[in-house]
């Protein structure tokens, strides 16, 4: 299970220097270090979404892991992306356990459609399908025109006609705002003429 530095040492109390002990275990791979004041125990199964929260936050699943979760992109996402606000910028942490890159989105948008789920007992949170295709497309440079929006979506990012027609206008329409981006009034334009049924 994760455990910070003052747990550990906490627990390592009974030792002559429970620093040394904490390096000691770090260093013959009984604890793994994930950054700096947080560790594992070698072998624990943790998921990696749970990981994400606890490595920086607060932050939620979103952008391209939360779309390939709910099944709208068909790639396997390599590193996972969360979502954070409150932040100067974007951040990253290489792991023993993988890739983490927290991208920031604005505050008015990061309460808004973000689910509670679970694995192995641990809870986290994701992005609704609508509000991880909202956060990317903040991330994304700004798209030239409808047309521009539209083949960012279907063709590059490969979001199948079926799959977008899944996703609830309303909800897209009611996120869109929060954003105050170029590419937002866009996909919000883009709704309104139907263009999750095309």
């Amino acid at each position: 299970m994760l455990k910070d530095t003052s747990l550990l040492l906490h627990e390592m109390a009974g030792y002559a220097s429970p620093k040394a002990r904490l390096t000691r275990l770090v260093k013959n791979g009984q604890l793994v270090r994930l950054r700096r004041g947080l560790y594992i125990e070698a072998g624990h199964p943790l998921s990696p979404f749970v990981l994400a929260a606890a490595l920086y936050g607060p932050s939620y699943i979103s952008f391209e892991t939360a779309l390939a979760h709910h099944g709208l992109i068909p790639e396997l996402v390599l590193s996972i992306t969360p979502a954070a606000y409150n932040k100067n910028k974007n951040k990253v942490y290489h792991t023993p356990r993988g890739a983490f890159s927290y991208r920031v989105i604005p505050g008015a948008a990061f309460p808004h459609e973000v689910l509670r789920e679970e694995e192995q007992g641990q809870g986290y949170l994701m992005a609704s399908a609508e509000k991880a295709l909202c956060d990317l497309l903040y991330q994304t440079a700004p798209q030239k025109g409808l047309a521009g929006l539209a083949a960012l979506i279907l063709e590059n990012w490969r979001i199948e006609a079926d799959d977008l027609s899944t996703l609830n206008p309303q909800t897209i329409l009611f996120l869109s705002p929060l954003y105050r981006s170029r590419n937002l009034s866009l996909l919000a334009r883009w709704v309104e003429q139907g263009g999750l049924h095309a």
